[in-house]
């Protein structure tokens, strides 16, 4: 069986791992004032990105994930004949209505296929699943990789169902970002006043920067830690105990909003990436998206991992 599996812009996936692993992309549309950027997860595009003009207007960006017709239109045209069986895996539907476009254009691809794919002269049926990975950016790259790596073993459609509904429903992402007046810009510019001027004032006048924590589609902070580099070397080590403790896939994926030179010099992460290597984990590094980066800033650090529920500890 032709197993496709569809993975949207957001999604953090190293350079190069979408084309070697033929998984599909949604791309989401960046519009900055009259300027419209394609996010196609293109390393040099978001590299020049950050260096350019546009980025210090990125607090203002509308992103735009594709339609349910898009969707359909995708479907229909190419992945009905592609493969026969479809897991298509989308950024949480709390963040964004892609899970729902998604979930909308599904009904209509399933009544629509048949012909489709008679003409391309299969005649067994198409299946398709939508999963919510319920979290961001490096966190639900932690699916996707799964997905990969089931499809790849031989595992069944309704075992890789029932598998990756589990495992999107226990990845934990966490996040520091270091600029708290852009997060606050950006959460007013989207209606979301989750970050208020006092505490983005405070914490920038102090240099705290929070630990986010996303989990089953909240995401709420779970620390403060004085200075950018404290908070990332806190964040690292304390993924490092929970590699050691032993996770629910061998994989931790991480993403940066910035050159990926600039991750791996950046304090605890070459002790993380040791632990992963003692213990047989993929410690898999990527360029942020130009979605992701729009949305949390330059610089910002997302790392996701599948565990068991547990409280963050410095």
């Amino acid at each position: 069986m032709r197993i496709g599996i569809v993975v949207d812009s957001a999604c953090d996936l190293p350079g190069g791992y979408l084309e070697k692993n033929n998984l599909v992309l949604l791309p989401i549309s960046v519009r900055i004032g009259d300027t419209v950027l394609p996010d196609n997860r293109d390393e040099a595009a978001t590299l020049a990105f950050l260096e350019g003009p546009l980025s210090d207007q990125g607090a203002e960006a509308e992103t735009t994930p594709y339609s349910s017709e898009q969707i359909r239109k995708l479907f229909l045209e190419r992945l009905v004949t592609d493969f026969d069986q479809v897991f298509c895996m989308t950024i949480t539907r709390t963040r964004s209505p892609l899970y729902d476009n998604a979930e909308r254009a599904s009904y209509a691809i399933l009544n629509e296929y048949k012909p489709i794919r008679q003409a391309a002269g299969y005649n067994t049926p198409f299946s398709l699943r939508v999963i919510d990975t319920q979290n961001l950016f490096a966190a639900q790259a932690v699916s996707a990789v799964e997905a990969v790596r089931l499809r790849d073993s031989g595992a069944t459609v309704p075992l890789m169902r029932e598998r990756l509904e589990t495992v999107a429903g226990n990845v934990h992402g966490y996040m520091v970002t270091r600029d708290l007046y852009y997060m606050r810009a950006r959460a007013r510019h989207k209606g979301d006043r989750s970050v208020g001027l006092f505490s983005a004032a405070l914490g920038s006048a102090l240099d705290i920067k929070p630990i986010l924590h996303g989990y089953r589609g909240n995401t709420a902070p779970v620390a403060k830690i004085k200075g950018f580099d404290n908070a990332v070397q806190a964040l690292f080590g304390f993924v490092g105990k929970r590699v050691t403790a032993g996770l629910m896939t061998p994989v931790v994926c991480v993403s940066y909003g910035g050159p990926l030179d600039e991750l791996r010099a950046l304090p605890g992460y070459q002790q993380l990436r040791d632990t992963c290597d003692k213990h047989g984990v993929a410690l898999m590094e990527a360029l942020m998206s130009l979605t992701g980066v729009v949305n949390v800033g330059k610089g910002a650090v997302t790392i996701g991992f599948a565990d068991s529920p547990h409280t963050f500890s410095t």
